[in-house]
C-alpha cells in the first residue's frame, strides 16, 4: 500500500493567526540565556564547517563504485551471454517480466524473454506444466510483432521450447527458421545443436557448434564444443575444454554447470572417486545445483557408500522428480534386495511418465528402457520403433531400439542398431554391455567378449544392474580358445632361408574382405581433431 502525505503539499504556507493566550508573544530571554545560545550556535557552525570540508574529497573526479547488480539483472546478462542463471535470479526474472507485462500487454520482447524464462524453469525443475505457461507467454509475443518483423527471440524462444519437451524435429524447424532469418545471430545455434544431437545428425551438430563458438565464444561455447567432442568419442579433447570453461566461468551457476561436466566426464571414465569431487564442487559452488546432486548420488553408490547415496537420492527425487532419475533410484533399491521400495520408485516413474505425456513431454525413451527390463519388451519395441520412424535416430535411441528387440527375443533385429549406437564414438558402457550381450546370444562369442571387456573397462560399475550382469556374461564366455598362427613373428633378414615357405596367393576380393573398411577420424567439420591423436 501506497504511503499518503501527512500534510496536503497544496496547503498554505503559513497556519492561521492564533487566537487566545497563545496570541501573546513570549517574553525575550535573559541576557545569560542570549550569551550561551550565542555561543553554542558559534561551536555548532564550526563542527557543520569541519564536516564539511572533512566531506569533500581531496580528488573531485573520484567517484563511489556502481552497485552490484541485482538478480533481474544478473538474470539478464546471463541470458545475453547464452549461459544459465541462477534458479534464484530467474525466479526474480519471471517475476519481474510478470508484473511488466501486466502493465504493458502489447510489448513483445517481454514476452519472449518470459516465455524462455518459463521453459528454463520447467526443464531445470521438472514441472512440465511451466511448458505450457512458456508457450502461451511467446504466442503472446508473435501476436504482439510476428517474426517476419524481427521477433527472433519468440522463435528461438519456441525451439528452446521444443528441445525441453524432446521434439526435436520441431526444434529444428524452429531454429532453422531463426538461422534464415538472422545468419549472424548465435541465438538459434543453441536450438540447432541440441536439436540435431537429439536426431542424430552429429555432422550438421558439429557444424552448428563451431559456427556457435565462431558467433558467441566464451564459456557457453566451450560447453558446447566440450559436449560435442564427447559425443564423438575424444575423451582427452572433451576433457582439456571442460576445464577450460570452469577455468573461465564468471558466474556461479556457469561454475556449476562446468564442474558438473568435469563430473560427469570422469563417471563416463569409471573414476567415481574423482567425479565425487567434481560433483561436490558444482554443489559448493550452487548448494541448488540439483543434477550434480543426482551425479553425487550415482558416484557414491558406485563406491559403496549406499546410504548416503540413498540419501541424495532422495532428496533429488523429491525436489527435481526427473523419471531418468526416479529410475536410477529404482534399480539401485533392485540391486540392493530392496524390491518393495523398488516397485515402489517403478510406480511413482509410471505416474511421472503419465504427467509427462499430458504436458505434451516425449520421455520415450526413458520409458522403453523402463519396459525392456522392468516391464514389457514390446511396448518398448514399439516406442523405439515410432521414434526411428519418425527420424529421430540418435545413439540413445538406436541403443534402446536394439536393447528392446534382443529382450523380447529378436537378436538378429536388434544386432544393428546395437551396432549403429556405437558408430557415432561415444564411448558409453552401457552400450557396449548390450552389444555384447546380443551378440553372445548370436553366437558371436569373440565379438561378444571383446564387447563385454570393453564396457566393463570403460567404466566397471556403469549401473547397479547392469555391471554384474555384463561380469556374469562375460564369465560364462569363458576365455578364448588357444591356438593361432604359427609363426607370430616375422623372420629376420638373417633366418630368411629357413623361413616356412608362403602360402598360396590370395585373391585380391577376400583380402579386401578381410581387411576391412579402413578406420576414419573426422574432426567436427569433417576434417582431423587437433587433439584425436591423443585422444
Amino acid at each position: 500500500m501506497d504511503a499518503m502525505p501527512q500534510q496536503n503539499p497544496e496547503s498554505p504556507a503559513s497556519p492561521l493567526p492564533p487566537e487566545g493566550a497563545t496570541a501573546v508573544p513570549p517574553p525575550p530571554p535573559p541576557m545569560r540565556t542570549t550569551l550561551r545560545r550565542a555561543a553554542f550556535g558559534a561551536v555548532a557552525a564550526g563542527v557543520l564547517v569541519a564536516g564539511a570540508l572533512v566531506a569533500v574529497p581531496d580528488e573531485p573526479h573520484e567517484k563511489a563504485a556502481p552497485p552490484a547488480p541485482g538478480p533481474v539483472a544478473r538474470a539478464e546478462a546471463a541470458a545475453a551471454a547464452g549461459s544459465p542463471a541462477s534458479l534464484s535470479d530467474l525466479t526474480a526474472l519471471i517475476g519481474d517480466r510478470q508484473k511488466w507485462v501486466e502493465t504493458h500487454p502489447s510489448d513483445a520482447p517481454a514476452w519472449a524473454a518470459l516465455g524462455t524464462a518459463y521453459a528454463q524453469w520447467g526443464t531445470r525443475s521438472a514441472d512440465a506444466s511451466y511448458f505450457t505457461r512458456a508457450e502461451q507467454a511467446l504466442r503472446r509475443s508473435l501476436a504482439a510483432r510476428p517474426g517476419e518483423r524481427g521477433n527472433t527471440e519468440a522463435w528461438a524462444g519456441l525451439g528452446a521450447l521444443a528441445n525441453a519437451r524432446n521434439d526435436h524435429l520441431a526444434a529444428k524447424k524452429w531454429g532453422e527458421t531463426v538461422r534464415a532469418r538472422a545468419p549472424k545471430s548465435w541465438t538459434a545455434y543453441p536450438v540447432l545443436i541440441d536439436a540435431y544431437n537429439g536426431l542424430g545428425e552429429y555432422e550438421a551438430a558439429a557444424k552448428a557448434t563451431e559456427t556457435f563458438g565462431t558467433l558467441r565464444g566464451g564459456v557457453p561455447a566451450l560447453a558446447r564444443t566440450s559436449q560435442m567432442y564427447r559425443d564423438q568419442g575424444w575423451r582427452e579433447d572433451a576433457l582439456a575444454t571442460a576445464r577450460e570453461a570452469a577455468d573461465h566461468a564468471k558466474t556461479p551457476a556457469e561454475k556449476a554447470g562446468a564442474l558438473h561436466r568435469l563430473g560427469d566426464l570422469a563417471w563416463e571414465r569409471g573414476e567415481p572417486a574423482e567425479a565425487l569431487a567434481q560433483y561436490d564442487a558444482a554443489l559448493r559452488t550452487d548448494r541448488g545445483h540439483l543434477v550434480s546432486r543426482a551425479g553425487r548420488a550415482r558416484a557414491l553408490a558406485a563406491l559403496d557408500r549406499t546410504d548416503e547415496a540413498l540419501a541424495d537420492y532422495r532428496t533429488v527425487t523429491a525436489k527435481l522428480p526427473q523419471p531418468e532419475v526416479v529410475l536410477e533410484l529404482g534399480e539401485l533399491y533392485e540391486s540392493m534386495g530392496l524390491d518393495g521400495d523398488a516397485r515402489t520408485q517403478y510406480a511413482k516413474l509410471r505416474e511421472l511418465l503419465d504427467r509427462a505425456q499430458a504436458a505434451g513431454v516425449n520421455e520415450s525413451l526413458t520409458e522403453a528402457r523402463f519396459e525392456a527390463d522392468h516391464g514389457d519388451p514390446e511396448v518398448a519395441v514399439e516406442l523405439m520403433q515410432a521414434e526411428w520412424s519418425s527420424l529421430r535416430r540418435s545413439a540413445a535411441v538406436a541403443d534402446a531400439l536394439g536393447w528392446a528387440l534382443h529382450r523380447a527375443g529378436r537378436s538378429e533385429e536388434a544386432v544393428q542398431y546395437a551396432e549403429r549406437s556405437l558408430e557415432s564414438g561415444v564411448r558409453d558402457a552401457s552400450y557396449a554391455y548390450h552389444l555384447g550381450v546380443i551378440e553372445s546370444a548370436l553366437g558371436q562369442d569373440g565379438p561378444a567378449r571383446a564387447r563385454l571387456e570393453e564396457a566393463l573397462r570403460t567404466n566397471p560399475d556403469f549401473s547397479p544392474l547392469g555391471a554384474p550382469l555384463a561380469e556374469k556374461a562375460l564369465e560364462s564366455l569363458g576365455e578364448p580358445a588357444p591356438g593361432g598362427p604359427a609363426v607370430v613373428r616375422p623372420p629376420s633378414a638373417g633366418t630368411a632361408a629357413t623361413a616356412p615357405p608362403s602360402p598360396e596367393p590370395v585373391p585380391e576380393k577376400t583380402e579386401k574382405a578381410q581387411a576391412g573398411p579402413e578406420p576414419q577420424a573426422s574432426g567436427p567439420a569433417g576434417g582431423a581433431s587437433p587433439k584425436a591423436a591423443a585422444s
